[in-house]
């Protein structure tokens, strides 16, 4: 596995020699844009408007775009000269309970590896630590030109990193629930807590992405010469609810037939 950024975590004096590994991976398959008369590949090409001809990539800068529409060039050396002290160093700030962080600001997930066999016996007893607390570490880094937030958790054996987004960067759900008032009766709520009993609990292990394997069959079929068997999946039913009790009840019905389970009486 290659490592993305090497570096330090710091914690208190101690100083622990690291390698950054992603943790996840995309299993989508990738397609490319084509010319739908000839299958020709369709390319971006980067173009300076003023010149109108494509330039290469040492060219290009980077600038900032004010309330004007004006641009004000931004240089390496002007990023460089940023007091960024977490640019090689993962800077722990404090530990708290995982509770406390909203999963709204979870993003992309690391792995951390020691670099050499110095960072063994510190990396081990900030794992350690973790373990005893029962507590997350939160740190701050540099990646990818900005500073930014992350959780250290133990996974395993292993210490993963969870970037977070800053608190600034979670909008509020302003105007997004129902505006229309509505009341739930008991006995709707005493239905919808007996369809999640029945629905229970599931390995995440067990769960399929069904639409990748049939796009990955369609490919294999296309690559072949063959005609591709897949059949149109269902439309899903309109979303229109006429008697929420009635929907309940032959929700738990389904359910529990799906599970192999005597129907009963869903009210019970």
């Amino acid at each position: 596995m290659r490592s993305i950024w090497n570096g330090n975590i710091s914690f208190g004096l101690v100083s622990i020699p690291i390698k950054i590994y992603p943790a996840t991976e995309d299993h989508s398959i990738s397609f490319r844009q084509i010319h739908i008369r000839d299958n020709g590949r369709i390319r971006y090409r980067k173009v300076c408007e003023l010149e109108d001809k494509p330039v290469e990539s040492s060219e290009i800068g980077r600038a900032y775009e004010d309330a004007d529409g004006a641009l004000v060039p931004i240089t390496e050396e002007d990023l460089a000269a940023l007091p960024l002290p977490t640019t090689h160093t993962l800077e722990i700030e404090a530990f708290i309970s995982a509770s406390e962080i909203d999963p709204l600001q979870m993003g992309d997930a690391y792995y951390l590896g020691t670099s050499g066999a110095a960072g063994a016996k510190p990396y081990t007893l900030l794992r350690e630590a973790l373990k005893r607390s029962e507590k997350v570490a939160i740190a701050k880094y540099a990646h990818r030109g900005r500073e930014r937030l992350g959780m250290l958790r133990v996974v395993g054996d292993t210490i993963a990193l969870h970037r977070l987004l800053w608190p600034d960067e979670v909008r509020e759900p302003a105007g997004v629930a129902p505006k229309e008032k509505v009341t739930v009766k008991p006995a709707e709520l005493d239905l919808a807590d007996t369809l999640m009993e029945t629905l229970g609990e599931v390995d995440l292990n067990d769960l399929r992405d069904e639409y990748h394997e049939a796009l990955e069959e369609l490919v294999a079929a296309k690559v072949s010469g063959t005609t591709p068997t897949a059949e149109p999946g269902e439309r899903p039913a309109g979303a229109q609810v006429v008697d929420l009790m009635a929907a309940l009840k032959e929700s738990v019905r389904s359910a529990k037939e799906a599970r192999g389970e005597g129907a009963g009486e869903a009210g019970e």
